[in-house]
């Protein structure tokens, strides 16, 4: 068996180790170090390896914005800033069909603009909105579908650590992805809310009604968000205005959020304990997951399988765009077994070369830029498609009368709403580059 052969059985053998539940950093540490072994026929490289990997990994000065982001997200749920969004939101779209619905979508929207992880963002806001739907007669399908379509859009409006993660990998400009990131976020929440009003017109009974909310409780509780759009416009703002690094923002970002936490009275000492150890298990479990994957695909470099990968795509005179649709449908699939940051390390320093190759009638930054967005949403696509949507089973979890098998049912209109901006997205790149080049 020769190197290249090596390095394809891999990927099965990872599949199957992922599904006997071994954790996928452990699972793509010991397949690359098997496999380096086995490439290069000796344990010698593979041991002058090990003992700098880890710290040439982790003293790379971006990852330090993982840890930040993840704090300004805890901060931001023990603030009650979840609780104003949805008020805010709920205010201005609950009186319309399906308006309770559309307005969980739009505090998702915005409290992922201060929290860079989907699940949390999901969690968070089904603690606030669940109830609310419930009470409001909306069907368990609906509830739930909508609040795990809306969490995917905490990784994709920015700031998101797996654009960080992205950016780090391609040696991109982390503010230029952040804010091309910014239009295809709305559109996937205007989308949401666009299936949202298809779905209740073509299920009345799955969406109850709520009478509209005075003009003057609507303009308080819009009021009462201001601090969650001035931490966005200073983090996302500051970074591509260059007054700061992204690191140095991921920190502004998480400072102030802490100070709104605290000036709201919802940032106790326990709390802020509490934040603080979830925030270190939350960036252990992503290094690990870092550190397993740079082991892994330094074995598939040694295997020189990205080249060869590139080589042989472009050797077979296939369209670009042919191509593209290949590896968005391969991360749909992926997304069925895999979570969103193991998929991007994964695949990524193999896909990538193999794009880049190709003409797109771009240049390359912008192309990289394009690239990125397009598998970030279908990466976040995967996250609420069964059988292993990552937050389906959160939302579940927190809606215990609701049955699996309804919110599977719940993410088909979310699902058809990604696909069309997929295509969309794909037919015409300046949708996503129209704020970068502004």
């Amino acid at each position: 068996m020769d190197k290249l052969e090596i390095a394809l059985w891999s990927f099965p053998l990872l599949l199957l180790l992922i599904g006997l539940r071994m954790p996928i950093g452990l699972a793509m540490l010991l397949l690359g170090i098997g496999g380096s072994v086995l490439v290069n026929g000796t344990w010698l490289p593979v041991m002058s390896q090990m003992k700098a990997m880890a710290y040439d990994t982790f003293s790379n000065y971006s990852l330090g914005i993982i840890p930040l982001f993840l704090l300004m997200g805890q901060f931001a749920t023990h603030g009650g800033l979840s609780k104003a969004l949805f008020d805010a939101a709920e205010s201005w779209l609950g009186h319309r069909k399906g308006g309770v619905a559309m307005a969980a979508v739009g505090a998702c929207g915005g409290f992922g603009a201060i929290c860079g992880s989907s699940l949390a963002t999901a969690a968070t806001m089904a603690q606030v909105a669940l109830p609310e739907l419930k009470r409001f007669g909306y069907s368990g399908s609906l509830s739930t579908g909508a609040l795990a379509a809306g969490g995917t859009l905490g990784i994709l409006i920015p700031p998101s650590v797996v654009l960080v993660i992205y950016a780090l990998l391609t040696e991109q400009n982390i503010a230029k992805l952040f804010v091309a990131a910014v239009v295809p976020g709305i559109l996937a929440a205007l989308g949401y809310m666009l299936a949202i009003a298809v779905y209740v017109r073509l299920k009345p009974d799955s969406a109850g009604h709520r009478d509209p909310a005075p003009m003057a409780e609507r303009f308080r509780a819009l009021w009462r968000i201001w601090p969650v759009l001035a931490v966005f416009v200073l983090v996302v703002g500051g970074i591509y205005l260059g007054l700061f690094t992204p690191t140095e923002g991921a920190a502004f970002g998480a400072a102030g959020t802490g100070l709104i936490a605290l000036a709201n009275r919802g940032l106790t000492l326990e709390k802020l304990k509490t934040s603080l150890l979830q925030t270190a298990t939350s960036t252990a479990m992503i290094f690990f997951i870092v550190l397993g994957a740079a082991v892994f695909n330094t074995f598939l470099a040694f295997a020189q399988l990205p080249q060869e990968a590139a080589q042989w795509v472009t050797g077979q005179g296939v369209g670009p765009y042919t191509v593209l649709a290949a590896i968005l449908l391969l991360y749909l699939v992926l997304g069925c077994f895999m979570d969103s940051l193991s998929m991007i390390l994964l695949t990524v320093p193999i896909f990538f070369p193999v794009v880049s190759a190709l003409d797109f009638a771009m240049d390359p930054e912008a192309f990289a830029l394009w690239f990125g967005i397009l598998v970030l949403i279908v990466v976040e696509v995967g996250l609420i498609t069964p059988p292993v949507g990552m937050n389906l089973f959160v939302i579940n979890s927190m809606a215990r009368d609701v049955p699996m098998v309804q919110t599977y049912r719940g993410t088909l209109p979310f699902l058809i709403s990604d696909m069309l901006r997929v295509v969309l997205l794909v037919l015409f790149p300046g949708i996503t580059l129209f704020l970068v080049g502004v």
